[in-house]
């Protein structure tokens, strides 16, 4: 199962608003606020790669308040 972390910097402010958000996507596992360099970090699981980059893609990316995302894909 492909599974990718992403680190996410959000608009000052809106960190609560955005955990809430990607709380509610499909195969977005685990949200946490954090401190430091990033202010999110997200678990993504799906079934495919293909479904991964669309969650990553067309769900996660599309969040209005966030402002960068990193991408780490885990190698099994």
């Amino acid at each position: 199962m492909p599974i990718a972390f992403i680190l996410i910097n959000v608009d000052m402010g809106t960190e609560s608003e955005v955990v809430h958000q990607l709380k509610s996507i499909e195969n977005v596992t685990a949200v946490y606020p954090v401190y430091g360099v990033y202010d999110i970090v997200a678990k993504v699981e799906a079934d495919t790669q293909q479904k991964l980059k669309e969650t990553i893609t067309w769900k996660i990316r599309r969040i209005e308040s966030i402002r960068s995302t990193q991408t780490q894909m885990v190698m099994v």
